[in-house]
């Protein structure tokens, strides 16, 4: 009999405070069954006492785990319901459940997702006026309303309108009506969670996708600290927000809340436009990014990262970079690390890929986040181009109605003509390889790491195409894709044939010169598998709980302490459940559909041990013993120290395992957006006389990055000492 972990997951029958039961495996020899609890409170103030499950009789007993106090800002703890209004709405909640779980997708989805809304702001005391709490009512009333349309209709429809101020819940209707407004769900491959996302059709909408597709304009929200899913779903149900285009459907991405659209935010936006292509006549090349305030941040950032998806962009305000928008001087700078992976995330390192589609950036005169344009004036500048910017007279961080006017006028005319079907010139410039590829064009490889990368492509008028490279060591050209070179191309000024219908690999030699080959490496740094330990949690992953214990009970403790201090902050800032599974019972398929996080030390997490005493090629270059931690030339005294890490899982080179790490901005850097970017880069050594906190898990004594071949090298690697 195998470990059961019953997670904290949103199941409606379950209260503000929650407990998990671990079942310990019978060994012959060893104690009967025993039943351990771990109250798990959430968050109205500080980290609780936690049990871990242990399988050994020589365990850490309740109240033997002192975890340090790390208050969350985001979202802030609101208040309680009233008792009555709590045990109304948990018997509500037990009797629906069921009734949901039984649907198929989209149907559950749909219904889930109010659920869900309803759940967190329970649990998390996400009330912040008396009037608050008539909106789980109103949720729990449209699941109801849902699942009566769901299960009297034979052949139900995937989308819901919401019921008019005028009409009473029970109104809801399947049919497809593409009008009006409505909140949907899906589940995020992240991490299995439902999201929701807003809706709004144009009142022309459903007449127009009778004759063709219709165009999809994506809004990103501003900062909400207390916008948490309850009360952004019943924004969503009322209001259409800053814009609403007769002719084409806004879809409002919620974003994970408050992630500044980086992290698993930008995930969740680009997952809830493929939900509204997917589910809705949406034409893929007339798709606009908008936004304000931190929707403008995230539309400068996924404008630059994701320049190919867009037909048109319009940033308002927001920041576009850490250093200026933080006002920082270089005395004030902090370790080179994080300055290096500032580079993930600013905008001016990826202007030229602005050159792909039309952009106008907005702000107010009196607007002090008027900053974010001219950082990005200057950067547009130095290429020899001028941003569009539109400037609203005496408006403070406010859109000028004439303005937005003009902005939505001229965004109409790029809508109407869509994304060009032939293009002569192309741009790529990235410092990262999760952003590594635009339409056919692709970089697989960087000479130098996180340092400018460039490739720039042009079609002469006799049809070659010719593409200038810089700091590129691998490149790959999709020969199938539309608009791409075929024949013969000139890569800077050598003279290459492509081979049609596939895709081709170009490697750069020692001494220069490029060479087709029919593969790259395996063990390399590319898309998906380059670093750092954030990058990891864009995508599938899954916690790898510890059933064992190991030397030294004090590394125990940190590694219970920060387990838990990411099961919940995933919760509350991600607004997700991690997955997760004890060592024993991981499995070959989830190594191949998820990124491993492996909590723990070889003595107390058996796939830890494994991965780390594999040999031979991908072996992680870290060496735990019982008396020492060694990365590299680098070691540590094991009863007090710890390694975290990213690296190629060897047994699934395709995803990774991450040691002992969630994404390392914590909750301190939550203040402001800007600042929530990756804090370490590969891999690291902690020491844990340093107690956690909001700003670190402990003291850095030795970091750094792996190289393109994911090796140690000294020239990327620092001491805090």
């Amino acid at each position: 009999m195998r470990s059961l972990i019953q997670r904290l997951a949103p199941s409606p029958d379950c209260r503000s405070l929650r407990f998990a039961i671990h079942v310990v495996p019978y060994r012959r020899g060893t104690m009967p069954l025993s039943l351990f609890m771990m109250i798990a409170i959430c968050f109205c103030g500080p980290i609780m006492l936690v049990v871990p499950a242990m399988a050994q009789q020589d365990r850490l007993l309740p109240g033997q785990v002192q975890c340090e106090t790390i208050n969350r800002r985001v979202p802030p703890a609101g208040q309680a319901p009233p008792p009555s209004q709590l045990q109304q709405w948990e018997e509500r909640l037990a009797a629906m459940w069921p009734r949901i779980a039984s649907l198929p997708s989209p149907h559950r989805e749909d219904i889930e997702v109010l659920v869900k809304a309803c759940r967190w702001a329970i649990d998390f005391h996400e009330f912040y006026s008396p009037k608050d709490f008539s909106k789980v009512d109103r949720l729990l009333d449209l699941a109801d309303a849902r699942l009566a349309a769901v299960t009297t209709d034979a052949t139900p429809s995937p989308t819901f309108a919401p019921p008019s101020s005028s009409s009473p819940p029970s109104s809801v209707s399947p049919a497809v009506a593409l009008q009006g407004r409505t909140v949907r769900g899906f589940r995020s491959r992240i991490d299995g969670s439902v999201q929701p996302v807003g809706l709004v059709f144009g009142n022309e909408v459903a007449e127009t996708s009778r004759q063709r597709k219709v165009p999809l304009y994506v809004w990103l929200h501003g900062r909400g600290d207390k916008v948490t899913d309850l009360h952004f779903i019943c924004q969503r149900l009322d209001n259409d927000g800053q814009i609403a285009p007769a002719d084409a459907i806004v879809v409002h991405p919620f974003g994970r809340q408050c992630l500044g659209y980086k992290s698993a935010g930008e995930t969740d936006v680009m997952e809830a436009i493929e939900f509204a292509c997917t589910q809705y006549p949406v034409d893929r090349s007339r798709i606009v990014l908008m936004g304000f305030s931190m929707g403008g941040a995230g539309v400068w950032h996924l404008a630059a990262h994701y320049a190919d998806r867009f037909v048109a962009a319009s940033p308002g305000a927001g920041f576009a970079e850490t250093a200026r928008y933080q006002r920082l001087t270089p005395d004030q700078y902090p370790p080179p690390w994080v300055q290096i992976l500032w580079n993930v995330y600013d905008v001016p390192p990826y202007t030229k890929n602005l050159f792909n589609l039309h952009l106008i950036a907005y702000s107010g005169e009196l607007d002090k986040q008027i900053q974010a344009a001219r950082v990005m004036e200057e950067a547009f500048q130095r290429y020899g181009r001028t941003l569009h910017h539109v400037i609203g007279p005496g408006m403070g961080h406010k859109y000028h109605p004439d303005s937005l006017r003009s902005i939505l006028k001229e965004m109409n005319q790029w809508v109407q003509s869509g994304q060009p079907a032939e293009r002569d010139r192309l741009f790529l410039q990235t410092r990262h390889l999760r952003y590594n590829k635009m339409r056919w064009l692709e970089i697989d490889g960087l000479q130098s790491l996180y340092e400018d990368t460039q490739v720039e492509a042009m079609r002469a008028p006799e049809g070659l195409w010719r593409l200038t490279t810089k700091n590129a060591s691998r490149l790959a050209i999709d020969t199938r894709a539309a608009n791409a070179p075929s024949g013969t191309v000139a890569i800077d000024g050598q003279r290459l044939e492509l081979a049609p219908q596939k895709i081709n690999r170009l490697q750069r030699t020692e001494a220069g010169a490029w060479q087709l080959v029919e593969a790259f490496p395996t063990l390399r740094k590319h898309h998906g598998l380059s670093g750092p330990m954030d990058d990891a949690f864009l995508e599938p992953f899954l916690f790898v709980i510890p059933t064992g214990q190991s030397h030294h009970r004090r590394i125990d403790q940190w590694v219970q302490c920060e387990l838990n201090y990411w099961r919940n902050r995933w919760r509350y800032l991600f607004r997700g459940q991690v997955r997760e599974k004890q060592d024993v019972d991981v499995t070959d398929e989830d190594m191949q559909r998820y990124h491993l996080v492996l909590w723990g030390t070889p003595g107390s997490n058996a796939l830890l041990r494994r991965l780390l005493e594999h040999r031979g090629d991908g072996a992680v270059p870290i060496h735990w013993h019982q008396d020492q931690v060694r990365i590299g030339l680098w070691s540590a005294p094991a009863d007090r120290s710890v390694p975290l890490a990213i690296y190629p899982n060897p047994a699934a080179p395709h995803r990774y395992v991450v040691i002992n790490s969630g994404p390392t901005f914590r909750d301190a850097h939550d203040r402001t957006n800007s600042l929530q970017n990756p804090q370490l880069p590969d891999w690291a050594i902690l020491s844990v006389d340093q107690p956690r906190s909001d700003e670190s898990p402990g003291r850095v004594l030795r970091c750094g990055f792996f190289d393109d071949q994911w090796q140690i090298t000294p020239a990327l690697s620092w001491s805090s000492e």
